[in-house]
């Protein structure tokens, strides 16, 4: 890929997650120029930051209300940097679920997939993505009865001691996105 479209790539994307993130303040839809392919950039190492451990502030939207909850993780690198595994607890909730995020290292581009401890069963397909300008971008592609959806999970404000995940979905192929989710992470302080 030649470096002006990979350039034009980014953009789009630092765009996107710049204004999911200020229409995600406002609790508004947000709007996007359309669904872009992830970036074939990824490498080994691009999840360690997020090993450790993790109390986490939840904002889930439940119909019109935002539902406020905590939750804890545990994650840990393996492989040399090619996998990451998170469990998730919410103990209020008597929920716990495994993240899993596979880098192929041939396509450049990391599977994340999950699995709820209640089925113990693998989710497919994963979700493919990449971190662009230090934002991660994941997208998938589902239904909602017949309507054809995308679900958008992005990584950003990234720092060594905190960082931030959010889902949006879209039912119009990407042209506007509406926040559901949002996951901020705050790490336990080592003892």
């Amino acid at each position: 890929m030649n470096q002006g479209v990979m350039n034009a790539q980014r953009r789009v994307l630092l765009q996107a997650a710049a204004g999911m993130s200020a229409s995600m303040a406002l609790g508004q839809p947000v709007a996007h120029a359309g669904q872009v392919p992830p970036t074939p950039n990824a490498r080994a190492g691009d999840f360690d930051f997020l090993t450790g451990e993790w109390t986490i502030h939840n904002r889930k939207l439940n119909g019109s209300q935002w539902d406020e909850f905590a939750g804890e993780a545990t994650v840990t690198g393996l492989l040399g940097g090619v996998a990451s595994v998170e469990e998730l607890r919410i103990p209020d909730r008597n929920f716990s679920g495994m993240g899993l995020r596979l880098l192929d290292v041939e396509r450049k581009l990391w599977a994340d997939y999950w699995v709820n401890a209640k089925s113990g069963v693998l989710t497919p397909p994963p979700s493919w993505g990449s971190f662009v300008g230090g934002v991660g971008i994941w997208d998938s592609e589902d239904s909602e009865g017949d309507k054809p959806m995308v679900y958008r999970g992005i990584w950003d404000r990234i720092t060594p001691r905190s960082c931030r995940w959010y889902q949006a979905s879209s039912s119009d192929g990407g042209k506007t996105w509406n926040t559901s989710w949002t996951m901020d992470w705050s790490r336990v302080p080592a003892h």
